[in-house]
This record gives structure tokens, sequence and C-alpha cells, in this order.
């Protein structure tokens, strides 16, 4: 779907102490080349202690091939947006590791996981999160802008998502000038305007109604057949049968796995370096 868009470029450099912990670089994982984009290993996170303790998530092994769209669902309270933002980089988990590419992310410094969010990660949250001093282009442009982006491309590319999802001609108004529908679409396109390795989606058609869950659902359609990674936490079985995998979460563990295609998933994962070792 963003294959056609023109790419933010960041300026390189060396890679600094910030990017990893103490001086070692980066840890890569062993045969990882041709393995799974997004991947966690024994992943929990825990808040509390003693009588108060909560296991958010526990123990959670997951893999997620490149192109693959994933849905995780369960009950409210199971973990399942604790566990998107463990994958995500929003929330460092308690015990576990998380991979990237083949790259081991959830112990990067503040600022080599900021720039990797910005740069190899697209979010798309239930309550947009859209920016309301800014025009529909302007929130789209924004990511790109921060990644180094001339104001020339970033609009460029901007402009070319809002008409890929259907709003050229609402790309100057305000989110308050915009019904749900919409400002979900433009939070769609602004997840995707540095062309991310994963698109992670939460709850995206929670405040929708039927005929926006439809337009939202035909997007990511659309993306799944470009190959772009999706990771979409759900409770709408709409949403769910629409992915090519379905992972259910119990009390923070996994508790099922439903294989909804025989694809496990295509696409390269050759961009991670770069993405780790660009200006911020």
């Amino acid at each position: 779907m963003t294959r056609d868009v023109p790419r933010a470029r960041g300026r390189s450099r060396r890679r600094g102490a910030d990017d990893s912990p103490g001086a070692g670089p980066v840890g890569r994982h062993p045969g990882d080349a041709d393995g799974p984009l997004l991947r966690a290993v024994g992943l929990s996170r825990v808040y509390g202690e003693d009588e108060s303790l909560v296991r958010a998530v526990n123990g959670v092994d997951l893999d997620v091939p490149a192109g693959q769209t994933l849905a995780v669902t369960g009950p409210s309270g199971c973990g399942k947006s604790t566990l998107l933002q463990l994958l995500g980089g929003l929330d460092r988990p308690s015990d576990g590791e998380v991979w990237l590419g083949g790259q081991r992310i959830d112990h990067l410094g503040e600022r080599a996981l900021a720039r990797l969010r910005r740069r190899g990660i697209g979010f798309v949250f239930q309550d947009f999160h859209l920016m309301d001093e800014l025009t529909a282009v302007e929130n789209v442009e924004l990511p790109a802008l921060l990644t180094g982006a001339s104001p020339r491309t970033a609009r460029h590319c901007a402009a070319a998502l809002l008409d890929r999802v259907g709003l050229a001609d609402r790309a100057r108004h305000l989110p308050s000038e915009l019904s749900g529908g919409q400002r979900q679409r433009v939070a769609i396109a602004r997840a995707l305007v540095n062309e991310p390795l994963v698109v992670l989606a939460d709850e995206p058609t929670g405040n929708l109604d039927s005929a926006a869950t439809h337009d939202v659902l035909r997007l990511f359609g659309e993306l799944r057949a470009a190959g772009q990674t999706l990771v979409v936490v759900t409770h709408d079985e709409r949403v769910a049968a629409t992915a090519d995998r379905v992972v259910s979460l119990r009390d923070g563990a996994l508790a099922d796995d439903t294989r909804l295609d025989s694809d496990g998933g295509h696409g390269d994962t050759t961009r991670l370096g770069a993405l780790l070792s660009w200006e911020e």
C-alpha cells in the first residue's frame, strides 16, 4: 500500500552508547536473517508485589513472520494492550525479550528506542491520538518531519497517503471537523508515513460505528495484500476474521493460536540495522 510513497530519509551516524545497554552493540538473534520479523521470548510484565502482584503478561512466546496479519484477542483485562505496548517498545518487560528483524530491542537505551519507534513501528490507537490543532495532512506529515524529512517530501508523502485512505478532500480539515472513521483513517495514514516494519493497532475499531469499521477493515485488507506486517489487538470478531492468524490471551498467557491462512507471511527484514543507526 505504501510502496509508491516516497520514504523519509534520515542522516546516519555511528551507533552510540545509548543504543544498547553498557558499551556493547545491539544483540542479534542467531539464525534470524530468515526468521520472524517480530518475536517475543518468555515475555512477562508484572505490576505490584506480594498480595497486590498482577501478572499482566505472563511468559508469552510469540513469532510473527514478515507480511503476516496477526489478531490478538481475549477478554477485557487479559493483557492484550500490555502485550502490544511491550512489542512496540512503549513499555519494558519485567522479564523476557523482544526482537524485531533479528535485533533485540527491549534493552535499547531510551534515545535508540524512541528512534526505532519513530522509524520502524507504526501505532494505531482506539482513541486516534491526533493533535487537535493540526490539520489531517499536518498530523500525517509530522512523524516524517521528526525523522528528518524535508517539508516538501513529508507533505508529498502525507498527501499521497491521505489519498490512498480516501481522505484527499479532507486534508485541510482539523480532527474536530472529521468523523470518527475519518479520524481513524488519518491515524492509519500517519502510522504508515515512515514505512514501518510493523504496524501495531490497539482496538482500532473500538470507537467506530459499523460503516466506519467497514472502511478500516478494508484498509487493513489492503495493507495485508501489500505485505505489511500487522498486529491488531481486538475484541471484534469481524476484525479478527480478516487476519492470517489469531492468538488468544487468558490471564496474560497465550491460550490459543489459530492460523486462518496457510501463508506464513512474507517480506524482508533488511531495514532494521539502518533504523537503529539513523540520526535521531
